[in-house]
């Protein structure tokens, strides 16, 4: 063979030629995938009903967040993100669900001189009512928000189905405020309007074509009661094999 290739010099130069074609876009491939890799991640565990970490945005927030699919939690999801990232934990619901529940922003449903909703990194807050599933005690027990928060998915997976048949007595019959899990009223042109780990989340959730209602709890470091320096919760993820995708990316991907 070698023989061959060294009698046809135009031919070997053709074959070096391919040779290079053919590295070059396996490379590209490799970049791209590479690229696509931490959406792709965050959309398979998502589908399996794990959690990922999201990092919105460096002129944002700045946070990581541990984000799930509502319908997935448990009690050992509740305390995951209790021990493991310390934070506030929401539950988040699509504009169309928030309608639906008749559910008001919190700045506009309270009538305080306190209330002053004009966060430094965004135009306002997502913030609606803090609720407990009726079903629960106290509603600050692992098990209790973990009720709260799998039945606020179910209730929005039947708006998803039949935006008629799920309104505000339904969810009053349900769900009483004030309560221990605050829910959170994704912006009505998802992350087109605001990009928020909110719309971050929810996004996901559409694209596996999730019940709308995630939960997010901010990652907070130990030592200085910031919030978790990316490079930290990446090398968290990495440890746990958490999905860690960037804000950015998923923008890119899914808006």
């Amino acid at each position: 063979m070698r023989a061959d290739i060294d009698a046809d010099p135009e031919a070997s130069g053709d074959t070096a030629e391919a040779s290079e074609s053919d590295a070059a876009g396996e490379a590209d491939d490799a970049e791209s995938a590479d690229a696509a890799g931490p959406v792709e991640r965050a959309l398979d565990a998502f589908r399996a009903g794990d959690p990922v970490c999201v990092h919105d945005f460096a002129d944002r927030e700045g946070e990581t967040d541990i984000v799930y699919p509502a319908a997935a939690v448990d009690e050992a999801a509740v305390a995951h993100m209790r021990n493991d990232a310390g934070g506030l934990i929401c539950v988040a619901v699509s504009d169309a669900v928030g309608d639906a529940f008749d559910l008001p922003f919190l700045a506009d449903a309270i009538d305080h001189p306190a209330v002053d909703d004009d966060p430094d990194y965004d135009d306002r807050s997502s913030f609606s009512l803090p609720v407990n599933h009726r079903d629960t005690f106290t509603g600050i027990t692992d098990a209790d928000r973990a009720k709260t928060i799998v039945e606020v998915a179910s209730a929005a997976a039947r708006v998803r189905e039949d935006p008629t048949a799920y309104g505000p007595e339904e969810f009053a019959a349900e769900f009483r405020a004030p309560g221990h899990v605050h829910v959170l009223r994704g912006d009505r042109d998802g992350l087109s309007g605001r990009t928020g780990h909110t719309e971050l989340g929810l996004a996901m959730a559409e694209a596996v074509g999730a019940a709308p209602a995630v939960v997010v709890c901010e990652m907070l470091d130990d030592g200085t009661g910031d919030a978790l320096a990316p490079a930290n919760a990446a090398a968290y993820a990495a440890r746990r094999d958490i999905p860690y995708v960037e804000g950015a990316a998923l923008v890119e991907a899914l808006r």
